[in-house]
């Protein structure tokens, strides 16, 4: 059941971010849910968190960052 009052969007994102010094393995996206979500606002984040962790795991072997603007 959908529920008020979790993270934003750019909280979400940055707890992601700050992840990087730890050695984590995987991640697991939940509570999406499309038959709540029309305009698809909510599974735009989550393919948007997923990205970014991706990104925390290349970082963590070695890829080159480039950083554009400030989030």
């Amino acid at each position: 059941t959908p529920g008020p009052w979790g993270l934003a969007s750019w909280q979400a994102l940055e707890f992601v971010r700050g992840l990087k010094p730890l050695n984590l393995i995987g991640m697991d996206i939940v509570e999406v849910s499309p038959q709540f979500d029309h305009a698809e606002i909510t599974a735009i984040a989550a393919a948007h968190v997923a990205h970014d962790w991706l990104c925390v795991l290349a970082e963590q072997m070695g890829a080159k960052t480039a950083h554009v603007g400030r989030i």
